[in-house]
């Protein structure tokens, strides 16, 4: 059968309106059990921010550490950190989660984008610093690509020797506020035609209200989909999921029926080209 990434990004953003019947996690302990129960049921990876106990994007590892390390005690799961995150943190803040050993792959935002009322700002030369942050640390970049611009800023430094080949891709498509593009088989299209031959794309689907576009991205080609309460709470319309491992219950119904398996976080490996 067919091999899919399955990532899980746990946590909701601060300020997103919680459905009463979800569980937003929080706490090291209640992040790691949610994460080792999405693990047992087949998730390849988990997406992390370094947060303090009230969910703020920090600088500080003692909460993010002590995740990872109860998540280590049940869970060979693949930890990607975050380089992201609109906050007002230096540009070594944004990637201090790099000095955590048990990161194995890191996000990488290849642009701008507007952003609510604000600009997310990520310039060439703060990209620059981050792709080498990430490369000294031994972890591979997930390329997160808001616009159609920023699919071809990806070749551009990768001809430069900053990124290396094959990339990998991740749209981040949908109606919330992060993203300018939305979440059709028409935007992935016009993505996938910018794309690089060679190399692998996934999508996370900000606000989805169901699960329908992640259906559509794997029968046009992708190798990872993600679900989890940073992009959305739903897994069908007006259909709130209780825990991260309800939503991904539900995408890997889908995954069934359409002839393809979750990756184990080995093969998920495998697939991203993991050095470990």
């Amino acid at each position: 059968m067919r091999k899919i990434i399955v990532t899980v990004a746990p946590v909701c953003h601060v300020g997103k309106t919680v459905p009463a019947v979800s569980k937003n996690p929080l706490t090291p302990e209640a992040i790691a059990e949610d994460v080792i129960n999405c693990a047992k049921l087949g998730a390849s990876m988990v997406h992390l921010h370094t947060r303090d106990l009230e969910g703020n994007i920090t600088f500080k590892l003692d909460v993010f550490q002590q995740t990872i390390d109860l998540i280590r005690k049940e869970s060979d799961i693949i930890i990607q950190s975050s380089t992201g995150g609109l906050s007002s943190l230096s540009l070594e803040d944004r990637c201090v989660c790099l000095n955590v050993p048990a990161v194995e792959m890191a996000s990488l935002n290849m642009g701008s984008v507007n952003f609510g009322d604000t600009v997310y700002v990520n310039t060439l030369p703060e990209i620059r610093y981050w792709a080498d942050r990430i490369e000294k640390a031994g972890a591979v970049p997930e390329m997160e690509l808001f616009d159609l611009s920023h699919v071809e800023t990806c070749t551009r430094l990768a001809d430069e020797g900053v990124l290396r080949r094959p990339l990998h891709y991740n749209f981040c498509v949908g109606p919330g506020a992060s993203s300018n593009l939305s979440a059709n088989a028409k935007v992935l299209q016009l993505m996938l035609a910018l794309a690089e031959e060679g190399s692998s794309w996934g999508v996370n689907h900000d606000a989805m209200k169901d699960q329908t576009l992640l259906a559509t991205a794997i029968g046009m080609g992708a190798n990872a989909v993600r679900v989890g309460f940073e992009d959305s709470f739903y897994y069908a319309e007006g259909k709130a999921a209780e825990t991260n491992a309800e939503l991904l219950q539900h995408l890997l119904e889908i995954l069934d029926r359409l002839g393809c398996e979750p990756a184990t976080p080995d093969e998920a490996r495998r697939m991203l080209g993991m050095k470990r």
